[in-house]
């Protein structure tokens, strides 16, 4: 028999698969109540929009609906998010936009034109793990800095900086998986800091319109374009399935990342670009979003409450101004890879948080998506890892005694 595994290249080596995606998997029952993928609310898709919105395109435009197009994107949807993103002081135009198959795409591309084997990268602990699966064939040296309530830590970054690493990557608005936003002050102090070493960053803000208490806080964008790749995403505000995203940057940048994207799949579909661009034109985000802020933050008080209710006091989490989710720590001692296992026959599934973090930390976290479950699935849930958890933290030594 023929030995695929003789082929690889060595850098396949360091790839993986999702533990997310493989807990999805488990989760597909429909009598277990899951908290673990990250899904928008599919009774927020605007259905009705959308499809008249394709039948439209495929009406009116369909020879270049279903040709071959542009790697840079629609001109008209690259024109609208530029002029969404303009503010006093920062004017974009379509020439600072490139449209990509989802924010995840974009970050694979910046890998492959950013990133050599061992270089230095600073990221948030945790961070975002598909960025992390994305770029462990490059097997890269993580320079970890720690996180509060007003996000990164921003004082701990000059000594790292110091050492001259390649980029910074991280989640400013409501970040995945702790649900931390990157306060003002701190944003102004990494732009400084940014400026001063020279040290470009991956700004990732798909959450960043999912805001449902406090101010909105500029981009780090906003501040300064000039280091920042920043990237967008209609997978929240839209529709995941459409995988439409966009990266706006400096044209040095940009250029390299569209080199990458030719290679990769030549273009975004212009299909769904145009049913996209259909979708949200005519001011439809400015009714669409508030509604979709009203659906979540609910949904987030609901689960915050119940948290409250449920959880031992041993436990704590966060308590998140926006997006999608929040992030519980255990007492040491509870491995949440472990607890898993027995959520499961509990019927309520989540996503342990060793996975988000560099090194070894982590193991006693876990994330809590709170988007996709109806309220009384919520209640539910977390009432059964309550129970759980008590259960757990009631026997002698704890039910599961790390080494």
């Amino acid at each position: 028999m023929f030995n695929w595994n003789d082929k690889f290249a060595a850098r396949a080596a360091h790839m993986k698969r999702s533990s997310i995606r493989e807990i999805l998997k488990l989760t597909q029952k429909p009598d277990i109540i899951s908290f673990a993928g990250g899904l928008p609310a599919p009774e927020s898709f605007p259905v009705e929009r959308v499809r008249q919105a394709a039948d439209k395109v495929l009406r009116e435009r369909f020879n270049d609906a279903l040709q071959y197009s542009l790697s840079e994107g629609l001109p008209e949807l690259r024109d609208f998010i530029a002029q969404r993103m303009s503010r006093p002081g920062l004017t974009l135009t379509r020439d600072n936009i490139l449209i990509v198959g989802g924010a995840q795409q974009a970050i694979d591309m910046i890998g492959r034109v950013l990133l050599d084997e061992n270089d230095r990268v600073v990221v948030e602990n945790p961070t975002y793990l598909g960025m992390l699966i994305a770029w462990k064939p490059y097997n890269l040296r993580y320079a970890t800095v720690d996180t509060d309530n007003d996000g990164l830590r921003v004082e701990q970054v000059e000594a790292i900086f110091r050492q001259k690493p390649k980029l910074i990557y991280l989640v400013p608005n409501f970040q995945n998986p702790q649900g931390v936003t990157l306060s003002f002050a701190r944003r102004r102090e990494l732009v400084r800091l940014l400026n001063k070493y020279q040290v470009a960053v991956v700004e990732d803000n798909p959450y960043g319109d999912l805001r449902y208490s406090g101010e909105d806080i500029p981009s780090l964008y906003e501040l300064d374009s000039n280091q920042v790749i920043y990237l967008g995403s209609f997978s929240k505000i839209v529709a995941p399935g459409l995988r439409v995203g966009w990266v706006a940057a400096p044209p040095p940048i940009l250029d390299k990342i569209l080199e990458a994207k030719q290679s990769t799949d030549l273009h975004t579909s212009p299909l769904t670009q145009m049913i996209i661009h259909e979708v949200v034109k005519d001011g439809f985000l400015d009714e669409h979003i508030p509604r979709l802020r009203a659906l979540y933050r609910q949904r987030r008080d609901v689960m915050l409450q119940m948290l409250e209710r449920y959880f031992p006091p041993e436990v704590q989490w966060s308590r998140p101004d926006g997006g999608l989710f929040l992030m519980v720590t255990l007492p040491k001692h509870v491995p949440a890879a472990e607890l898993l296992k027995h959520a499961i026959q509990h019927k309520v599934a989540f996503v342990p948080g060793d996975d988000f973090h560099v090194g070894e930390a982590g193991r006693n976290t876990l994330r809590l998506n709170f988007s996709n479950a109806q309220l009384t699935q919520i209640e539910v849930g977390i009432q059964r890892l309550g129970n759980l958890l008590k259960e757990v933290l009631v026997k002698e030594g704890g039910l599961f005694a790390l080494p």
